[in-house]
């Protein structure tokens, strides 16, 4: 309400001076010249100026939550709302903690000293426990006061470590603590305004909102259990990536991959224990690809990852690195489960390929089956790549 009022205060002197084209030729009007003590005298020129600082405090923002928006990532939008804080208020330090998608426990931190990324260790496993106090007061915050209200809380104890200054908390549209960031002072040492106060607080309402809608795009691309792209957005993206190998004359693979003897796992262990071995896997298959790559669950305990730009010999490498690592997985649960092994097949494809999606995937699980057929725990390229798959496979069965 307050944004909308003063719009229209400014509105409405703008209205009085349209007939001006700029503020010297206001100020030259004979009117005001005749009467400018007068207006100096009951402050006509202070307010004009102070509109004017507001209309460009609201360009600021306008300009910074349309760089926001314009994220099509969380970690984007955590990376320009930095960005924009720092450019408007010039703290030497902030850090970015906010939960990720598809935990909500787990704490994701950014940290950013003089404009530089940092690494700042802070023992912190969740933000939930300040998610009442910011509901009810939603926010920038001065750091003692915000300290002051939780005592000796072990959750501050490594907030303490870095000396913020402020703590502003970014809360969903419906509620919800969707992250804090925690800004020290400012490099040139003054306290920060109250202007700077009510633009953080505006942006991160801005944020929150950009946050918001990626988060529900998001669920339209991802499967819930594991947080990999779903079977969907997988075929969109290897129809884009068929087109793309014909258009640069490049090269692309796609790995499908499934969990050795899952059935008995569920079987044997329960299906939480199964649920656990598919979450802990989504992670493992994150964690060693490359930014770039597609990884999907394709349905039940098969899994894809699109590989742009690589050779069979490349994603014969990358698909051994994965099943290697599996194999040395770690799934947590008591009672403890079996080791994990996973069976891959590669296809690779590039512009002389002239094959549609549908059979891509089917020639990728042609060589998933012989992987199964061969005894499981290895993997095979459709068409094979000669004697460097040879040797590899050799040191596979010993």
């Amino acid at each position: 309400m307050a944004l909308f009022n003063r719009r229209s205060i400014f509105g409405n002197l703008m209205n009085k001076t349209e007939n001006f084209e700029n503020k010297k030729d206001f100020l030259s009007h004979p009117k005001i010249v005749e009467n400018y003590s007068l207006l100096t005298d009951i402050g006509i020129f202070d307010h004009i100026n102070f509109l004017e600082n507001e209309l460009r405090n609201f360009q600021n923002l306008l300009n910074s939550t349309r760089n926001i928006f314009s994220c099509t990532t969380v970690e984007a939008i955590m990376d320009s709302t930095v960005q924009q804080i720092s450019d408007h208020s010039l703290p030497s330090l902030i850090v970015f903690l906010w939960k990720p998608l598809h935990n909500r426990e787990e704490i994701v931190v950014k940290s950013y000293k003089n404009y530089k990324p940092v690494n700042v260790n802070l023992n912190l496993d969740r933000i939930d426990t300040f998610e009442p106090f910011f509901t009810k007061y939603p926010r920038p915050i001065n750091y003692e006061l915000f300290s002051f209200e939780f005592g000796q809380s072990e959750a501050l104890k490594s907030f303490d470590i870095i000396e913020p200054a402020l703590v502003i908390p970014i809360l969903g549209p419906s509620g919800g603590l969707y992250g804090i960031v925690l800004m020290g002072n400012k490099v040139i040492g003054e306290e920060y305004s109250i202007a700077e106060l009510s633009f953080m607080q505006h942006l991160m309402s801005f944020v929150s909102l950009a946050i918001q809608n990626n988060l529900h795009y998001e669920r339209t691309l991802r499967d819930v259990k594991t947080g990999l792209y779903n079977n969907g957005f997988f075929l969109t993206r290897l129809n884009e990536e068929i087109a793309r190998t014909r258009r640069n004359e490049s090269t692309a693979s796609i790995i499908i991959m499934d969990i050795d003897r899952f059935k008995r796992i569920n079987d044997t262990y329960g299906h939480i224990a199964g649920d656990k071995v598919l979450e802990t896997l989504a992670i493992t298959i994150k964690q060693t690809i490359r930014a770039h790559d597609i990884p999907s669950r394709f349905g039940g305990e098969e899994f894809t990852v699109l590989l742009p730009d690589t050779d069979k010999k490349k994603a014969f490498l990358t698909a051994e690195r994965l099943r290697n690592i599996v194999a040395a997985m770690e799934v947590p649960s008591d009672p403890p489960l079996p080791q994990i092994t996973i069976s891959l097949g590669i296809f690779t494809f590039d512009k002389n390929t002239n094959l549609p999606s549908e059979d891509i995937i089917k020639r990728a699980d042609e060589a998933l089956y012989m992987s199964k057929d061969r005894g499981r725990n290895r993997t095979t390229v459709w068409g094979g790549i000669g004697l460097f798959e040879r040797i590899e496979q050799k040191l596979q069965t010993g």
